[in-house]
């Protein structure tokens, strides 16, 4: 090294806050800068309004891809508190826009996660080139613009308005993105997978860009997690691929829902002669990986209740080893949700639940429900279990 003293001081320090310090990062807020941090804009903004939908203060989400580029998602709640008009009862508009949520968690342990750091929509106001804010709320029409994070100027009351509700309208910075082309696809797999897993859901989406015409989708699965199965069964048949489909021993979904003081807990399962096992797991419903210990429960419940059954009905004799759960998942679908009031996710991206209460939760849970389900229908348990033997 130099001899020459190097200086450095508080002066040297450079403090980034609100807007600038998402524009100076961005992928820390929302992942990239490519495609999956584009993405990460709309969900950051549509859980604000799927969380209205879930508490019961709104019936729906609609989600529109504007053929300039921008996106829409509107709810019919009762329209974000304006501090302008003096509305109180939460965080109000221009809040809600420009500072990160630190405050509790009040959504509960019903409420979805869907941001990687649940700083809420502020990071999509940054991360604009331009949004629209308007807002209905008794009886009054509000609107307000910003630019690149920055309000143009306070929320303008725009004469009466019918209804309630909040739109937020966004173009994302070109500037910043890679892409501002949104993949409907993408959008249309991941709101059909939340309206399986939060029955009272009831979103649209409309993407107005084709020049054949707009295309729109709507999702409400009042069955929930048991029409997932049988959503993932028909998609894996019409695969066509060898092995990734088969004929159930049983037609019937197997579901069961429990609340806990560790978690609420929701499965469903059904075995087919396939001989693939396509076993999906959300925790708060965010997609949770092999290795959770919700799914670790799953498979330890599973286990045992087949086990149980098997020695009980004489199927497996004193001397014969357990059937192991690789050869129990044969064949196997399942969906195993849980939902909790303080989720402990290991690493940023939320992929591995920790909580290891939910572990135990989920085994007895799962091999209460599933053991009794085979005593009612000992001929449907005996094609099931008599496969593995």
């Amino acid at each position: 090294m130099s001899g020459e003293a190097i200086e450095y001081d508080a002066g040297h320090i450079t403090v980034l806050e609100g807007r600038h310090a998402i524009r100076k990062r961005p992928g820390m807020y929302v992942g990239s800068t490519g495609e999956r941090g584009l993405r990460q804009l709309v969900f950051d903004v549509a859980e604000r309004a799927v969380n209205e939908v879930l508490a019961g203060t709104a019936s729906r989400v609609d989600i529109t891809f504007l053929a300039d580029g921008g996106v829409r998602v509107a709810d019919d709640g009762p329209g974000v508190p304006v501090e302008a008009a003096g509305h109180t009862g939460g965080p109000g508009l221009e809040t809600l826009l420009t500072r990160p949520l630190t405050g509790p968690d009040t959504s509960g342990r019903h409420g979805l996660t869907s941001g990687l750091f649940d700083v809420g929509p502020c990071v999509t106001t940054a991360l604009s080139s331009r949004l629209t804010a308007e807002v209905r709320r008794e009886g009054t029409r509000w609107v307000q613009e910003y630019v690149r994070g920055a309000a143009l100027a306070p929320p303008t009351a725009m004469g009466p308005a019918s209804g309630s509700g909040t739109a937020l309208t966004f173009w994302p910075d070109a500037d910043i993105f890679e892409t501002t082309e949104f993949v409907f696809g993408v959008f249309e797999e991941r709101f059909r997978e939340l309206a399986f897993l939060n029955r009272d859901l009831d979103v649209s989406l409309t993407d107005e860009r084709p020049p054949g015409g707009p295309r729109s989708v709507r999702f409400r699965f009042p069955d929930g997690v048991r029409e997932f199965v049988a959503y993932l069964d028909r998609e894996a048949g019409r695969a066509g691929t060898a092995g990734t489909a088969g004929r159930a021993p049983h037609p019937d979904v197997i579901a069961f829902e429990r609340d806990t003081p560790a978690a609420t807990v929701d499965v469903a399962l059904r075995w087919s002669d396939s001989r693939e096992e396509r076993v999906r797991g959300f925790a708060n419903s965010w997609p949770a990986f092999e290795g959770s210990t919700h799914l670790l429960g799953f498979r330890d419940g599973l286990v045992g209740a087949v086990n149980a059954y098997a020695r009980g009905r004489g199927l497996l004799a004193a001397a014969d080893a357990d059937l192991s759960a690789d050869r129990i998942g044969e064949g196997l679908t399942a969906v195993v949700s849980v939902k909790l009031d303080r989720p402990e996710f290991l690493g940023a991206t939320r992929g591995l639940l920790g909580n290891a209460a939910v572990l135990l939760c989920v085994t007895e849970v799962v091999q209460e429900h599933l053991g009794r389900w085979f005593e009612e229908r000992p001929e449907q348990a005996g094609a099931i279990v008599g496969r593995f033997l």
